[in-house]
């Protein structure tokens, strides 16, 4: 059985297994010329997983200095030891051999006295985590069964490496009570709404008896969360945390979110003109949008940020139809853009030259495949960079992504590392919004490596 803390309890330095260092005489063994012989014996007791070392056989390679190979004379050989040579040592005889100085003494008592460590407890540290998530697993399959027949999300046992592999397993195993943790992940999983929607405080409290257990940056929140994407076999995945609590249907807050509108809103809604206006979450799970009355004036912008929100309030009078996510949209927002798209509205999208902003444009994009870019080329990009911003800010090109309305968007950004921002073209956007419909998207040609030659 692998050494706990318990087994060294008799040791008054608390180093050697089972007490071996009682009443024993270490000094002469504690030499620092004898400290190479120790080394190598701790070495294959941390490997083995043997924190005694009096049984079986090992090898050992004396050093070149000779005072360090005459020092273990008469405890390994009655003559020095070959430099630099393997040499086979019989564990049982050495004890024996130890014995004379002390009763109880094995080679790994005296090599954790001299490395002043214990010996053997990364193996058995290793072999307490195997048991211990091995325990996890077994509970983690019990609750999966466990889950009624119309559960949303049903996680399976293949899952168990997906959650290992994203550190959700380490995670786990931190927390002060796991089993109670996971039981608790499992309650909400039992809990989410199959068709309907549910709030998360409301679902927290059903759950766990607490409406802010699953607030953000709890334990319990991340591990529904990955269990949700391990189940959906997107671990890899870059989701936002509204977008996948919303995916589970899950609503963070029905009242904050949604979408800032000008000239824009549902059917039998009454909003004087030029008013802005913000339609929550509850309100897009349920928003009808009425058709355009003319097949000519039909373009809706969609922007992210609402500082363009806030210009075209002041800089572009009469009628302007312009959505604002005020950041990264959410599921139910997205949903509702393509139902305005359906209802005869024409999408023009626009974020920040920045890994958010090409990745709002890309849910547009997919969501309402008939939507076009807005002012969001390489040129456009260009064209909003600073010449000299102050602290600029610096691209990560891992998460940049492609832009196939526009690949050399994608190039440029990657050659410059510097994003950009709407506010940059604000002019041009109100312009725009003035016209009540976008400039057409002239695709730019991808950028090629300095000294290419031959056609484009």
């Amino acid at each position: 059985m692998s050494p706990t803390a318990s087994d060294r309890a008799d040791c008054p330095a608390q180093l050697c297994h089972n007490g071996a260092c009682r009443n024993a005489d270490l000094a002469t063994l504690l030499s620092p010329d004898v400290r190479w012989l120790w080394e190598q014996i701790a070495l294959r007791a941390d490997q083995r997983g043997d924190a005694a070392m009096d049984s079986r056989t090992i090898t050992i390679i004396p050093p070149d200095a000779s005072a360090q190979r005459a020092a273990v004379i008469g405890l390994l050989a009655p003559r020095p030891l070959a430099a630099g040579r393997t040499h086979r040592i019989d564990l049982q005889r050495f004890t024996q051999a130890l014995r004379r100085r002390g009763p109880h003494l094995t080679p790994g008592a005296v090599a954790a006295h001299a490395l002043g460590r214990p010996l053997a407890d990364r193996v058995a540290d290793k072999a307490r985590l195997t048991a211990r998530l091995t325990t996890l697993q077994h509970l983690r399959s019990r609750l999966a069964r466990a889950l009624p027949p119309a559960a949303p999300l049903r996680p399976e046992d293949t899952g168990w490496d997906i959650l290992r592999r994203r550190g959700s397993l380490a995670r786990l195993l931190q927390h002060p009570n796991p089993e109670r943790l996971l039981t608790t992940a499992f309650a909400v999983l039992h809990q989410l709404p199959a068709s309907a929607r549910a709030d998360r405080r409301l679902l927290a409290h059903a759950a766990a008896g607490n409406p802010h257990a699953l607030d953000a940056g709890t334990e319990l929140a991340a591990l529904v969360l990955a269990e949700a994407a391990a189940a959906r076999a997107d671990a890899g995945a870059s989701t936002s945390v509204r977008e996948a609590w919303d995916r589970l249907g899950v609503d963070l807050d029905t009242f904050t979110g949604g979408l800032l509108t000008l000239g824009v809103h549902p059917t039998g809604w009454h909003i004087p003109p030029g008013q802005p206006n913000f339609l929550i979450p509850w309100v897009l799970h349920r928003a009808v949008w009425p058709a355009p009355r003319h097949s000519e004036d039909r373009w809706v912008f969609l922007t992210e940020n609402p500082s363009v929100a806030a210009a075209a309030l002041n800089g572009a009078p009469g009628t302007v139809r312009l959505l604002c996510t005020v950041g990264t949209p959410s599921r139910t927002e997205l949903d509702a853009v393509a139902r305005l798209a359906a209802a005869g509205w024409r999408i023009a999208v626009r974020a920040d030259f920045d890994c958010a902003g090409l990745a709002l444009v890309r849910a547009v994009l997919a969501t309402v495949p008939q939507a076009v870019v807005w002012r969001m080329t390489a040129d456009d990009y260009t064209a909003s960079l600073h010449p000299a911003p102050f602290e600029p800010g610096v691209l990560d090109a891992h998460c940049l992504g492609e832009t196939p309305w526009d690949p050399a968007l994608a190039a440029a950004m990657r050659v410059s590392g510097r994003p950009a921002y709407e506010e940059a073209l604000i002019e041009e956007l109100l312009a725009d919004l003035r016209r009540a419909y976008p400039p057409p998207v002239q695709r730019t040609a991808p950028m090629r490596p300095r000294g290419a030659t031959g056609p484009r």
